[in-house]
């Protein structure tokens, strides 16, 4: 006990590897701020749509555009990384997949799911 390691002085936030279920984790958290952010937007846009035709075809002309096609295919990964990684949580809140490989598994597995989803979606978007 008299031989106690020195507490580092400072925590460089850019030198700790956190294991892949911690970054999916901060992913899923960030994730959930961007569509908190982006869901005035989206009412906008829905409020836009349903006003009359007109307004409707602007909203469409809107998204499917270059570059809206860009962000719903941004905002559609954002949101099923968000879902892959909720639906992981809940399993791991009722304890399945608490062991150590099975939740460095399932984390990885968040991720390519999104990969999986976004790229077929994107390619069918264009």
């Amino acid at each position: 006990m008299d031989r106690l390691k020195p507490r580092p002085v400072y925590l460089n936030l850019l030198q700790i590897r956190l294991p892949i279920g911690g970054l999916v984790s901060i992913i899923h958290r960030i994730t959930g701020v961007f569509l908190v952010i982006s869901l005035p937007v989206a009412l906008y846009l829905l409020d836009l749509s349903l006003d009359n035709h007109a307004n409707f075809q602007k909203a469409k002309d809107l998204l499917f555009s270059n570059p809206g096609k860009i962000i719903l295919v941004l905002l559609s990964a954002i949101f099923l990384q968000h879902l892959f990684s909720g639906i992981r949580h809940l399993f791991i809140d009722i304890d399945i997949g608490v062991g150590k490989n099975t939740a460095r598994k399932s984390a990885w597995a968040t991720l390519l799911l999104t990969a999986i989803v976004i790229i077929t979606g994107g390619l069918m978007l264009w």
